[in-house]
């Protein structure tokens, strides 16, 4: 290996080494979280059967019945969104907000209208995994750690497979297989890179397909679509429909709404619309609310069929909100109902989503292990598996090679590699601005603490 290529390979693991020892931590607990959620309707099925699945059979009560028999066991709550049964057999999920307490899911059997039980989603296993995989239930602070371990995880991919690549005597054959017959390091080195290479482009697209999600990156993305064109469908930004000056979907859907929709500003109800429109009723007068069951009646009119989601109005001037949400993206529609005259505000589906906008809808599927059922489980499991093997060898490595007392991080980085990493460096915070920003801190800090070990050095002579 020649001097220059020598240096460029002293550079990249340097990065990689810093990156595996700030962000492995982080991304061993969303690569376990995530495995969990993969599985949620699994886990869910084994641990709250006695609520999920129906005990009675029969004809559906009125979503009216549905929403009291919720409440039975909440007097004084609020029903805010109730999702229809995925499949027969199954309950009625209904979202409480209790007079006092913590915000539940109710189980309601269909033909009876009869609690199974309930719980709060936040503190079950599959709950816990949501919350940790979405911002290590640090909110807003937790949600930014998590964009920026996740694009390190990208610079630790790239970084590993430049280490990777098969240099001098080593053959891919070589490079591709683990040494399952090595003593100590070797086994580790072994297993930490085939692993690696192996789980690489899968774990890629785990963290692009999960990007949309994070706060800036999401952001960065929806502006860019949106401006192309390519977002958010454009007739949702026509006039005509009132919208509110400062919520968006995603504020009063309650977590109904897919990714594509949820930043649009949120519709309105008319409540002088009244009878005026006739679409539920001439009798229905000017204020007066429809009640759930004309609400049920609207949207079979407009074709859409259970399972929905369905998220209530948050007050006297918000609308019902329905919502197709298939494991299949294409199936997915929004409707959005005038909690006053019935009217269908705006009706939204996969047909409309810009082009980006499919592309993420689709990702977010697959990302879930959704789309082709188990076997897209499955091929999820396998990225997650990788980065747990991966976040465990790499650290250990480390630990047993270090000098006791040192950090043991390999050579500081060379004058002419530094000007390409400061490129680097530049183009990553372009396209991932919280990695770049952490990474330009990171390479500060770095620099400072070479230059004062070069004059303590220099200094003892």
């Amino acid at each position: 290996m020649s001097e220059t290529h020598m240096a460029l390979y002293r550079t990249v693991w340097r990065w990689h080494f810093y990156a595996g020892i700030f962000v492995a931590p982080f991304l061993f607990i969303l690569a376990v979280s995530g495995a969990i959620y993969l599985f949620n309707d699994e886990i869910n099925d084994a641990l709250h059967a006695d609520k999920r699945f129906a005990v009675s059979s029969g004809a559906h009560q009125p979503l009216s019945k549905i929403a009291a028999g919720a409440l039975e066991g909440f007097p004084g709550g609020k029903v805010t969104r109730i999702d229809s049964p995925t499949h027969e057999g199954r309950t009625y999920q209904v979202f409480v907000t209790p007079s006092a307490g913590e915000p539940v899911r109710v189980f309601v059997d269909p033909a009876s209208a009869k609690a199974q039980g309930s719980y709060i989603y936040k503190w079950t296993l599959i709950g816990l995994s949501d919350r940790l995989h979405g911002s290590l239930m640090m909110g807003d602070v937790g949600d930014a750690i998590v964009e920026i371990a996740a694009c390190w995880g990208l610079i630790l991919v790239v970084t590993g497979l430049y280490l990777w690549w098969p240099r001098g005597s080593v053959r891919l054959r070589q490079a591709v297989l683990p040494k399952l017959n090595a003593q100590g390091r070797p086994f580790w080195k072994s297993l930490h890179a085939t692993t690696g290479f192996w789980s690489a482009f899968l774990v890629i697209f785990l963290i692009i397909s999960g990007l949309p999600w994070a706060t800036v990156w999401g952001g960065m993305i929806r502006q860019v679509t949106e401006a192309a064109g390519i977002g958010y469908p454009a007739s949702v930004r026509s006039h005509g429909a009132p919208v509110s000056a400062s919520l968006k979907v995603k504020d009063v859907a309650n977590g109904a709404a897919p990714w594509t929709v949820e930043t649009m500003p949120a519709p309105l109800s008319d409540p002088h619309a009244g009878h005026s429109t006739g679409s539920v009723s001439s009798a229905q007068s000017a204020g007066v609310a429809i009640d759930l069951d004309q609400v049920a009646a609207v949207i079979a009119a407009k074709g859409m069929v259970a399972p929905y989601r369905l998220a209530f109005p948050a007050d006297a001037s918000g609308v019902y909100s329905a919502y197709t949400y298939p494991d299949q993206p294409e199936g997915q529609r929004s409707l959005y109902i005038d909690q006053y005259s019935g009217n269908v505000i705006r009706d939204v589906a996969f047909k409309d989503y810009g082009i980006a906008a499919k592309a993420i809808e689709l990702g977010v599927q697959l990302h879930m292990g959704n789309y082709f059922g188990w076997l897209n489980q499955v091929v999820m499991l396998l990225p997650c598996i990788g980065i747990v093997v991966l976040s465990i060898t790499g650290p250990y490595m480390w630990w047993q090679r270090r000098p006791k007392g040192k950090l043991g991080a390999p050579a500081t980085t060379e004058p002419t590699t530094l000007r390409t990493f400061a490129l680097m460096t530049l183009a990553m915070a372009a396209i991932f601005p919280l990695a770049g920003a952490s990474l330009m801190i990171v390479g500060a800090i770095d620099a400072l603490v070479a230059m004062l070990v070069g004059r303590w050095g220099a200094q003892r002579v």
